[in-house]
């Protein structure tokens, strides 16, 4: 295997194995420092208490002095209560780190039982191509490169993923992720601001819809008017009264037409309450977030610019999420049922906080979206950059405009380190690679590798090579398809609506398309098969795509259709005989040529269920 560090030099699994345990050790100690304060905590309240009485009784101290000791050990209490509660604070912290950090060191080791998929968009996961590839779901590349923890960050990920981004924006977003990769630190405290408690974020949806929307008070401004004018003018004739120039409580009657207007307007004014408040907690945590990533000192051209659309209008993202906080913290007075009545029919309270939300909405309400697409950019360069950082060998791809693919040490992302890598090249179009080779050899594995390569290249992540030079590229695959009950769809017939909707994607025209077919057309006799992978082949040759094609049936590249365009390789495998009986063994080494070699009946020998060939 290729030495991933210089001698003497951590490797990113030492790197995240020591933070994991340096990170337990300070929360062991914070709690242990919280046990003391604990007992400090109740040890002042029990001494306050004695002070009191021996005060009282005057035993052992008088008094005065009683009282003084008292007034000190309550103090003492309350400070012990505040220190409390930032060890506690303190020890989540080191808590949620450490966990991280143990996460970090599944995802080197390709451990996926030891940490969860992130939910990833549904409409995503059900692609074709996200399918064929492992893009989504467990053990996904989603999975290994993911550290969103944001529903918009997760969405924009899984959108770089399936959607190649064009030229000049991977250029832009690989520098972005290299810097990011370097700030192991900064990125930490990012992925801990968002999963902060361990909540789920909300979708945000109904709150843009309110944000975006128009503000309620602005077509009700006799509502607006009567708020001000009611709460002065009761003041004015209550103080009439009391100072004995009127005789009558005519503030009774504004008190009685408060009361009514609050109940003609409560339901609509405590539903966009209801609206706004839903996401004020989570938003909270996106005040966090954008706060951090606003203070960050970065040199990519990509990173400044997202921090720019981080701000509007002369203040940050983040101090204008904590204002909309503040202003939802006065709505929830309403949950007060002793105090929230009196002060509502006296001052108009929902109609003033209503008015200073949808201030908020109308002056920073229009660049909400702005600032969580901007946050969730950031999030999908830190996942790439995450990636970056635990897979030091692993470089930018370099594109170029000629349509040909090359690829140095290519292996397969998803495998551990242990992987094994081979030299690939496709092109020039017109031509195809044919990849041959018995059952488990490393042909689905070799296609896949290219594959999800390509992917991660054009999301501007780094890529699972030594080099890689490519052009842009349009993928389609048929790598794993299914029948289909439901759809009352055969596997033949899923094959060729597969394949057809691979012939239209190369046929659309625009970047270069890139075709990976695995075993196709199984489902159907080898005759028939053969000659309809030769119609296939031949039609995607004609379009100029460029491909690979895993295939058992050596006659394919005889055809004197494809003797010209097909350039064989093939895997092995050997079978040694040991005490235990027969066993096969794989190098998943690519070589020239075509496969010389079957395994299907030693795999039955193997398992049992034909009777070995006597020699």
């Amino acid at each position: 295997m290729q030495q991933l560090n210089e001698e003497g030099t951590p490797t990113p699994e030492e790197i995240y194995q020591q933070l994991s345990l340096k990170f337990d050790a300070q929360r062991q100690q914070i709690t242990a420092r919280g046990e003391r304060i604990g007992w400090a905590r109740v040890g002042s309240a029990l001494a306050a208490m004695a002070a009191l009485a021996a005060g009282w009784n005057n035993i052992l101290i008088s008094g005065q002095l009683g009282v003084v000791l008292a007034v000190g050990l309550a103090m003492t209490f309350v400070v012990c209560i505040t220190l409390h509660r930032r060890n506690r604070a303190a020890a989540a912290r080191a808590a949620t780190l450490a966990r991280l950090n143990r996460r970090a060191v599944a995802r080197v080791r390709r451990q996926w039982h030891d940490y969860p998929a992130p939910p990833a968009p549904a409409s995503y996961e059900v692609a074709a191509l996200a399918r064929d590839l492992d893009l989504f779901g467990h053990a996904s590349l989603f999975q290994l490169t993911c550290t969103a923890c944001t529903p918009q960050g997760r969405a924009a990920l899984a959108q770089w993923l399936l959607h190649p981004a064009p030229p000049a924006e991977i250029k832009e977003r690989q520098p972005a992720m290299r810097e990011l990769a370097e700030l192991l630190a900064w990125r930490q405290e990012f992925e801990f601001r968002g999963s902060k408690d361990g909540a789920q974020f909300d979708d945000p949806a109904e709150f843009l819809a309110w944000a975006e929307g128009e503000s309620w008070l602005k077509t009700r401004p006799a509502l607006a008017i009567y708020s001000v004018v009611a709460p002065a003018l009761l003041i004015v004739l209550a103080a009439l009264q009391i100072i004995g120039w009127t005789p009558h409580p005519w503030w009774g009657a504004i008190l009685l037409v408060s009361i009514a207007v609050t109940w003609l307007t409560m339901r609509q004014i405590h539903g966009i309450f209801a609206q706004v408040s839903r996401s004020e907690q989570p938003f909270e945590r996106y005040a966090l977030l954008m706060e951090w990533a606003s203070a960050a000192k970065f040199q990519s051209s990509l990173l400044r610019d997202l921090q720019q659309r981080l701000t509007a209008d002369g203040r940050d993202a983040a101090a204008q999420l904590r204002a909309l906080q503040r202003l939802v913290t006065l709505a929830d007075l309403r949950f007060s049922s002793i105090v929230y009545g009196p002060i509502q029919v006296i001052t108009m309270w929902n109609v003033h906080v209503l008015r200073g939300i949808e201030s908020w909405q109308r002056g920073a309400g229009r660049h909400t979206r702005q600032w969580l697409a901007a946050l969730a950019e950031i999030e999908a360069l830190s996942s790439l950059a995450a990636l970056a950082h635990a897979e030091p060998a692993w470089v930018n791809a370099q594109l170029h405009e000629e349509p040909i693919i090359q690829a140095e040490a290519l292996g397969h992302p998803l495998l551990p380190a242990s992987r094994v890598t081979n030299d690939v090249e496709l092109g020039p179009p017109g031509t195809f690679l044919l990849v041959t080779g018995s059952n488990m050899s490393g042909k689905s594995t070799l296609l896949r590798s290219l594959g999800v390569n390509v992917v991660l290249a054009q999301a501007g992540g780094p890529v699972c090579a030594a080099a890689l030079r490519m052009p842009p590229l349009r993928v389609g695959a048929s790598i794993r398809v299914q029948d289909s009950l439901e759809e009352a769809t055969s596997l033949f017939m899923a094959e060729l609506k597969r394949l057809k909707q691979v012939i239209d994607d190369a046929a659309a025209g625009g970047a270069t398309f890139l075709y990976l077919l695995d075993e196709i057309l199984h489902g159907t006799n080898s005759h028939e098969r053969r000659i309809a992978v030769r119609a296939v082949l031949e039609r995607l040759l004609t379009l100029r795509a460029l491909g690979a094609v895993s295939t058992h049936d050596l006659d394919l590249a005889a055809a004197s259709e494809l003797a010209q365009a097909a350039r064989a390789v093939h895997f092995r495998e050997t079978i040694i005989e040991t005490p235990a009986g027969r066993k096969m063994t794989f190098d998943y080494q690519m070589r020239p040529g075509l496969a010389t070699t079957t395994n299907a009946l030693a795999l039955l020998e193997m398992v049992g269920l034909v009777v070995p060939r006597k020699q």
